[in-house]
């Protein structure tokens, strides 16, 4: 858990991405802050408590050195996510938290939210569907959000100042909600900011990211993880290393791993399964592997499944390529990695991760599962 103590998302606690704070704090000490800015991440890796730091040091009253003070009234508000002039809009749908007469939107789940990035502000998307209770589901970003925006902003300042909206995952937002918001994204109110936050910016539409300007918010470095894990989330040293190096710069991923290791081992093994099958030349074990696969309770297991398996790929190349130190393999992990990295050729991993991305696309679409799974299959073994 996140220690009260060090709740308060002062830039000096952001662990990492130094250059971006120095432009941050820049922005706001130079009076140039965009109207929109997207902060581009890999799941976990840090963007929402920078969003939060660079809002704390806009907002604060007694700023100086470079960052907030950490003890003003705005800084609190700000801590504790219920500063009045700071909107948090994220991907929803109907669940069984919130009414089912009502069309929902972030605000329907916003004590959940609240709960969620409290204790972790490092969140991974699948922990924010799990706080919502809406596991399984496919949400997004709707017109009635847009509409719920567009209300706020038109209201003045409870503070007078600035008023922002951070939008988590702008690639869920539906063409009919972007369109609703590219004016006021465009030209917003004065003091009036949007912070976006995506893993896919490629996914954003072109309306909405062309007129933002661009942050690539890196991964941290195995050591950064582990001071985290250990300094703000109460770890143990040896586990926050292990967890560390198996993260891939995410704290959101090491945080899990270290929540329920039982799910990255059971992923490990059917990954082992399936890429044994492939390269013994056994199709009908692979499609079996594959059937596992798509017997998974949710879709969003499915893409975690995928990406798990894309992870395993990249950690197979860089072994090709003789970088065992910044392909982060656990040593008990190794063995298999280095077997799997004689097996494969370098081509079928390039081609693998491809067929990978392209499974996770459809997933999206809603494509029938078993179909699926046998077409991923196919491909791949095809690629060998």
């Amino acid at each position: 858990m996140w220690p009260i103590e060090n709740l308060n998302m002062k830039f000096s606690e952001i662990k990492g991405n130094e250059e971006i704070v120095k432009t941050l704090a820049g922005m706001v000490d130079g009076g140039r802050i965009p109207n929109a800015i997207m902060f581009y991440e890999n799941d976990g890796c840090g963007a929402f408590p920078l969003v939060m730091a660079f809002l704390q040091y806009l907002f604060c009253h007694g700023k100086s050195n470079g960052d907030s003070c950490g003890i003003c009234p705005e800084c609190n508000r700000i801590a504790k996510f219920i500063h009045p002039d700071i909107h948090f809009v994220f991907p929803v749908t109907g669940g069984s938290r919130i009414s089912s007469s009502e069309k929902p939107t972030s605000d329907s789940y916003m004590n959940y939210w609240r709960e969620l990035v409290s204790v972790n502000p490092y969140f991974l998307e699948n922990d924010l569907n799990s706080a919502l209770g809406i596991e399984g589901k496919s949400s997004s970003i709707a017109v009635a959000e847009a509409k719920s925006v567009l209300d706020k902003l038109s209201l003045f300042p409870v503070e007078g100042g600035y008023q922002a909206v951070v939008l988590y995952l702008p690639e869920k937002m539906n063409a009919d909600a972007a369109n609703r918001l590219l004016k006021i994204v465009e030209e917003p109110p004065e003091k009036s900011l949007f912070l976006f936050i995506t893993h896919s910016p490629e996914k954003v539409l072109q309306t909405i990211s062309s007129r933002c300007q661009g942050i690539r918010v890196c991964p941290l470095g195995k050591v950064q993880v582990a001071d985290v894990l250990v300094s703000y989330f109460g770890k143990d040293r040896e586990a926050a290393a292990n967890a560390a190096a198996v993260a891939g710069g995410s704290i959101g991923n090491a945080l899990h791993y270290l929540a329920d290791s039982s799910d990255y081992k059971t992923d490990l093994v059917l990954f082992s399964d399936l890429l044994r099958s492939m390269m013994s030349g056994d199709l009908l074990s692979a499609l079996s592997s594959g059937e596992v696969i798509a017997s998974m309770d949710s879709r969003e297991k499915q893409k975690a499944f995928c990406k798990f398996a894309g992870d395993c790929f990249r950690k197979i190349f860089l072994l090709q390529k003789d970088l065992p130190e910044i392909a982060g393999i656990p040593g008990e992990e190794l063995p298999f990695f280095r077997q799997a990295a004689a097996m494969c050729g370098e081509p079928f991993c390039r081609n693998a991760i491809a067929v990978l991305d392209r499974t996770s696309f459809l997933l999206n679409r809603n494509v029938n599962q078993k179909i699926l799974f046998c077409d991923m299959v196919n491909r791949m073994f095809v690629k060998i």
